[in-house]
């Protein structure tokens, strides 16, 4: 009997590529459509943040409300444990683009934005990764499908993810914190 040939394995790696384009098309699709009803989670406190932020960052490109939900919550829950449970969701929702890159979205890699963060990506990725994390913007959906592209294994990914969201979710957070002691004053007079 002859071993696998290496076509095969060419074929399962295609197989793979499209079935993950798919799944992570029809996820951006689906969050995007029920925006609304995200924000409904911001009832379910921490594991509210979570999953708002969960969902929210697993769009490409398309913006959700997570952020809004953990300036919300932190209003009115410890905005350190929004922050962390806000980037736990955010750094697994963004895995999105990581498969995506893994599955090869040729269309991101031909652009001057993704060949940048591509450079960089080679250059130091977890730098990259965590800064452009920290601060909402949609290029960290461009840097995560190239995290993916250049197979940049998946621990380091999630870690410089995680550390960056969570500057960001306990920024967001704490903010939330500090408006409602700033207008309170203003509210009881």
């Amino acid at each position: 009997m002859k071993p696998a040939q290496p076509h095969s394995a060419s074929l399962l790696f295609t197989i793979f590529r499209i079935v993950g384009l798919v799944f992570v098309l029809a996820s951006t699709l689906v969050i995007a459509a029920n925006r609304a009803r995200i924000e409904e989670l911001a009832a379910w406190g921490y594991i509210g943040a979570f999953l708002a932020m969960l969902l929210s960052n697993a769009t490409l490109i398309l913006p959700a409300p997570g952020l809004i939900i953990v300036f919300a919550l932190g209003s009115s829950l410890n905005p350190v444990v929004v922050g962390l449970c806000g980037a736990l969701g955010a750094s697994l929702g963004e895995l999105t683009g990581y498969i995506a890159g893994l599955g090869g979205v040729a269309v991101l890699e031909n652009t001057p934005v993704a060949h940048r963060i591509r450079l960089w990506m080679n250059h130091n990725g977890m730098l990259t990764i965590f800064a452009l994390s920290v601060v909402p913007n949609p290029f960290f959906d461009i840097a995560g499908v190239m995290a993916g592209a250049v197979k940049m294994p998946l621990w380091k990914f999630l870690g410089a993810a995680f550390c960056g969201k969570t500057v960001q979710a306990t920024i967001i957070a704490l903010a939330g914190a500090l408006s409602l002691h700033w207008v309170e004053p203003w509210l009881t007079h």
